[in-house]
C-alpha cells in the first residue's frame, strides 16, 4: 500500500476528526479511503448513466414490459429457492 500525505487547513482536519470520531472509523485514512471509493463509484455510475442516455432505446418500457420483468424476477427467485 503506498502512502500519501496530505495538508489540510485546520477547519477541514477538525471535520474530519470529528467524522472519524461520529462515523466510526478507526483513522482518518479509513475515512478519506472510503471518500474516495464513494468518488470512484460515482465517477464509474455517471459514465454508464451518459452511455445509457447517449445509446438508442431497446425497448419501450410499458406495463408489458415492466410485467415481463417481474416474472423474470419470479421465475428466477423460484429456481433459486429450489437449488
Amino acid at each position: 500500500m503506498g502512502t500519501m500525505n496530505i495538508s489540510l487547513p485546520d477547519a477541514l482536519k477538525s471535520f474530519v476528526d470529528e467524522q472519524v470520531s461520529q462515523r466510526g472509523y478507526g483513522t482518518s485514512s479509513e475515512y478519506v479511503r472510503e471518500l474516495i471509493r464513494q468518488d470512484q463509484e460515482r465517477q464509474q455510475l455517471r459514465g454508464l448513466l451518459l452511455a445509457g442516455a447517449a445509446s438508442a432505446p431497446a425497448a419501450v418500457a410499458d406495463d408489458a414490459y415492466f410485467d415481463g420483468l417481474r416474472e423474470r424476477v419470479r421465475t428466477a427467485t423460484a429456481s433459486r429457492r429450489k437449488a
